[in-house]
């Protein structure tokens, strides 16, 4: 998981929730036109294209506008800026796609204590990872959370798994020890396009980077 520092909200977004009144109020069921897309595009470039929980490369058609406080129970917040990501699987994919992971999986689930968010700046400290692609608690006393957010949002099924063992292998299969800082530091910041590598996290762990 990597740490996402949100930004300001489209001004589109911004103005079109500004128009509210006695006749008409922004809702999460007429949000959608180019209000809805410029949002998306924002989330989208905010995390470097990459999902906010498992960190695999996302597109605006492969992916979904994700509330981190679930609208259901916190529907004040439903159009709150600061509560929405870009989490994998696209909107479009109903039901989503087997095996379901990531915001789909974790639906209307969220706890205070026990969710690591992709918000807090030291979410990446709670996790550890493996050369097999295996997402793990770090062994300290705030593991329960890392463990419970694993489990609610799939980050360790077998198809992620294999995902980040490739990702790690092609990294390990042709590097050498004089190139593992500049790697590191290339994975913390995006490209030219501002999109980040996918599976960072897992691979700065795996060089050294986040230990």
């Amino acid at each position: 998981m990597k740490y996402i520092k949100k930004e300001q909200p489209p001004q589109t977004f911004t103005h079109w929730k500004a128009q509210e009144n006695e006749d008409w109020k922004p809702h999460w069921d007429n949000f959608r036109g180019k209000e809805k897309f410029a949002v998306h595009n924002t989330l989208l470039k905010e995390q470097g294209y990459i999902c906010c929980y498992c960190g695999r490369r996302i597109s605006s058609k492969t992916s979904h506008i994700e509330h981190l406080k679930p609208r259901t129970n916190y529907p004040n917040l439903a159009l709150e800026y600061g509560n929405l990501l870009a989490s994998c699987q696209g909107e479009s994919e109903e039901p989503p796609p087997i095996p379901v992971h990531c915001g789909h999986k974790k639906k209307d689930w969220y706890d205070k204590q026990l969710m690591v968010s992709p918000l807090d700046n030291n979410c990446a400290d709670f996790f550890r990872f493996t050369e097999a692609g295996e997402i793990l608690p770090k062994n300290d006393p705030d593991k329960q959370a890392a463990i419970t957010t694993i489990e609610r949002l799939g980050l360790n099924i077998d198809k992620l798994k294999k995902m980040r063992k490739k990702a790690i292998e092609a990294i390990l299969d042709v590097i050498e020890k004089e190139e593992i800082e500049a790697l590191i530091k290339g994975f913390e910041t995006p490209d030219l396009e501002g999109k980040y590598e996918e599976f960072s996290g897992a691979l700065i762990y795996i060089l050294g980077g986040n230990r």
